[in-house]
């Protein structure tokens, strides 16, 4: 009697709701109203079904009854079982599998089971003053729930690009109206020249395979009670040789050419996007001539050990599984002068502006000095020589050695006086202090400092 109770308040609550609510929507409540939450409902075999209805009226009601039918397509409905009131009146054939607590109109379907898929059919009829009456139908669907599904790839081998073609097929084992979706790295797979679903969509042909076809696939099927996804499984498609090229661990390079100290070992490393993995051939190119060095992906040469100052090298890549080889070319520089590398925005100096930078910064540099030191002396003499009168530079003059050291300043030059008469003169110890000479025989050479040069004489002296 409880649950009775609870089920008459919840049916009562409902239904004034559903009353406020057409009052809104139609600006009267004037009769009877049914509602059912949704009029399709997807069930599981095998579990029980609610199938819930909601009603109102805002009458006085002496009587309530609750007939729930039951029709397939194409037949005549067939009755599940009544109510008046809390008197619930089953067929006979369905008393054990319908259940209904009145005046809740709501049906209970257990167990759910394929043959109870159609449509259900509730009617409610209340009597008061009168007599109102409403229905609703209720669509049901049964369906087994999706079981995982597993992705098998056809050639197992794998396949060659451009030449062989890949089938991906989705196998479920359980489940009924299963609706597939191909994924490739988690998103959808949408049809292209390359790809073609099959009608069902539970098999995928590519044909011709690419590199662009490479990538996880899975397989998710739905139905309207479960969805399940696959295992990813990556086809096996082998492709390359592509973007072939060589890298140092030393050397400046420029272009495809690599320039090296001389004494330095150089490591070459060649490489290229392939599947299966290349096989590698390193050949080297002398007048005219070809031979293979070395196999693998590496290559060291010692600078010291190349004969000449100038090498060629080839690297050559080649896919035994597609049969395409590519192959690219590389010149090596030895060189004796030091190499600096000097990276300016992602890009190596040259050598060769190197050097010649540093050779023009020295030859300026050395004719600004000479410039200068030819210059610089001149100008100062010149200075002080106009402020002099000529008869200055002619006067001898004694030095006491504390005159002022700029007095010092000047070209000193060697000056000898002959004798007159040709005939050498005894020589003597002192001569007069008028003569300018303190000390000196005239026989001999003797010193003058010049202090100044007159201004006649300049174009002489240079």
């Amino acid at each position: 009697m409880g649950q009775d109770a609870f089920m008459e308040s919840v049916s009562g609550t409902i239904g004034v709701f559903q009353c406020k609510i057409y009052l809104l929507l139609l600006g009267a409540c004037s009769g009877l109203k049914v509602v059912v939450p949704s009029h399709t409902v997807h069930g599981i075999r095998g579990q029980a079904l609610y199938l819930p209805v909601h009603y109102g009226f805002h009458t006085l009601a002496s009587d309530i009854q609750i007939i729930w039918l039951f029709e397939r397509p194409h037949t005549m409905p067939k009755y599940l079982l009544g109510s008046v009131n809390k008197s619930v009146v089953p067929d006979l054939e369905y008393q054990h599998k319908f259940t209904m607590m009145p005046p809740n109109a709501s049906l209970l379907i257990n167990p759910l089971q394929f043959t109870d898929e159609g449509n259900y059919i509730v009617k409610v009829n209340v009597h008061g003053n009168g007599t109102l009456s409403a229905s609703q139908k209720i669509q049901v669907t049964v369906d087994d729930p999706v079981t995982k599904p597993v992705v098998q790839t056809q050639p197992s081998s794998g396949a060659i690009e451009y030449v062989g073609n890949v089938t991906l097929t989705c196998l479920v084992e359980g489940g009924t109206r299963l609706v597939y979706q191909w994924l490739k790295n988690g998103r959808p797979v949408h049809p292209r020249s390359t790809n073609s679903p099959s009608p069902q969509n539970n098999s995928l042909h590519i044909a011709p395979v690419t590199r662009e076809d490479i990538g996880n696939y899975s397989c998710l099927v739905k139905n309207p009670v479960s969805e399940m996804e696959s295992d990813t499984i990556m086809p096996t498609i082998y492709y390359g040789p592509y973007g072939l090229r060589v890298n140092s661990d030393k050397g400046l390079k420029v272009g495809e050419v690599f320039t090296v100290d001389i004494g330095e070992a150089v490591l070459f490393d060649c490489s290229a996007d392939s599947y299966p993995p290349n096989t590698y051939s390193w050949i080297q190119r002398t007048d005219n001539t070809t031979y293979v060095i070395k196999h693998g992906p590496r290559l060291e040469v010692a600078s010291e050990k190349v004969a000449q100052k100038t090498a060629d090298y080839v690297c050559c890549a080649y896919n035994n599984v597609t049969g395409r080889q590519d192959e690219t070319r590389f010149t090596v520089i030895i060189t004796s002068v030091g190499l600096e590398r000097l990276p300016q925005k992602g890009k190596s100096l040259s050598p060769l502006a190197s050097i010649t930078g540093i050779s023009l910064f020295l030859i300026i540099s050395m004719c600004l000095l000479l410039l200068w030191k030819k210059y610089q002396p001149y100008k100062v003499i010149k200075q002080k020589l106009e402020g002099r009168p000529e008869t200055d530079y002619r006067k001898a003059r004694t030095f006491s050695g504390h005159e002022d050291a700029l007095d010092d300043f000047g070209i000193y030059e060697f000056v000898a006086f002959p004798d007159a008469s040709g005939v050498p003169r005894m020589p003597s110890r002192s001569v007069p202090a008028s003569d300018g000479v303190s000390g000196q025989d005239l026989h001999n050479t003797i010193y003058e400092v010049i202090q100044h040069i007159p201004a006649q004489q300049q174009d002489r002296l240079e």
